[in-house]
């Protein structure tokens, strides 16, 4: 009775290494890009939370400047802007994540107690501020925008901090794929979670606080406040939103791309050719016997006998 003495070969740990080495390239990117989402949302978490920092105050969504709360139209304004300032009003509010910080001049004196789903509500911060029976009257299309402001935080907040907390495990993960083709389904699953949370905050902060100042702005006859976009923290968002989408593009190209070490081992792809010595040689061992020559080299060494 005849037996089947075919096995598939056994393929070296270099080989394998060098076949997968596109692959391992973009797993280790990958991972790279979502370590660069992590830093920079943490940027995003921990900005403006202290007034002791030196840094961490310039790192805000928006910042309200009432040193000229008083428009020029008003009569002796210079001295009633002096007024409100004697009531108790700072000459800027700049928004974070948890808290609001404030100041004089272009010094953070104080910084608020982080709160979970805070929002900002420029209006009981104001009054909180001015001394008994002092009041302040802020156009409707301000206090209109508050609804959107508490809603739109909230959300903001809870997909940051989720974003956060997906971002460590897929960077730490990432480079699994390289063993299997399989091993990047879920990897891709839970790499699409992090990018979704982290873009769809980034685009709720940018919006929210985009449609903030242009309705501050637009009450600027009635109130003059000046209203600024953080720089420093939008950059940071979009930047944490970029690599995160491309983390995840990665990861759902090597679904079906770039052979993994379980493909290269089971012959259903041989990765990169350059990891296999000209005629296959020296990269597999047959135990049913010696190697066989290639037949474009028998016919060469056959006409030179």
């Amino acid at each position: 009775m005849a037996t089947d003495t075919t096995s598939t070969p056994a393929i070296s740990h270099s080989t394998v290494v060098q076949a997968t080495r596109t692959r391992r390239v973009f797993a280790f990117l990958s991972s790279f890009l979502f370590l660069v989402t992590l830093v920079f949302l943490i940027l995003v978490e921990i900005g403006c939370v202290s007034s002791k920092h030196p840094v961490l105050p310039s790192i805000y969504f928006i910042k309200l400047d009432l040193t000229n709360i008083i428009p020029r139209s008003v009569p002796n304004f210079r001295l009633v802007n002096s007024i409100a300032r004697t009531l108790g009003l700072h000459d800027f509010y700049q928004v974070g994540l948890w808290n609001y910080c404030d100041g004089y001049g272009n010094e953070v004196t104080f910084c608020s107690e982080p709160q979970r789903m805070y929002w900002f509500n420029p209006v009981e911060i104001l009054l909180s501020e001015l001394l008994a029976g002092a009041t302040i009257a802020l156009p409707s299309n301000i206090t209109d925008a508050l609804t959107l402001v508490r809603k739109a935080s909230h959300w903001m907040f809870a997909l940051f901090l989720t974003a956060v907390c997906l971002a460590l495990p897929t960077a730490l993960l990432a480079p699994l794929s390289i063993y299997s083709r399989w091993a990047s389904l879920p990897l891709t699953i839970l790499a699409f979670l992090t990018a979704f949370t982290t873009t769809v905050a980034t685009v709720i902060a940018t919006a929210m606080f985009l449609i903030f100042k242009s309705a501050i702005q637009s009450a600027a006859e009635s109130v003059n406040i000046q209203a600024q976009i953080g720089i420093k923290m939008f950059v940071f968002m979009w930047i944490a939103a970029g690599a995160a989408i491309l983390g995840w593009l990665i990861h759902f190209a090597q679904c079906c791309c770039c052979a993994s070490a379980r493909d290269v081992r089971t012959g259903r792809r041989k990765g990169r050719k350059k990891a296999y010595p000209p005629f296959g040689r020296g990269t597999e061992v047959d135990a049913t016997g010696p190697e066989e020559k290639p037949r474009a080299r028998r016919r060469w060494m056959g006409r030179n006998v």
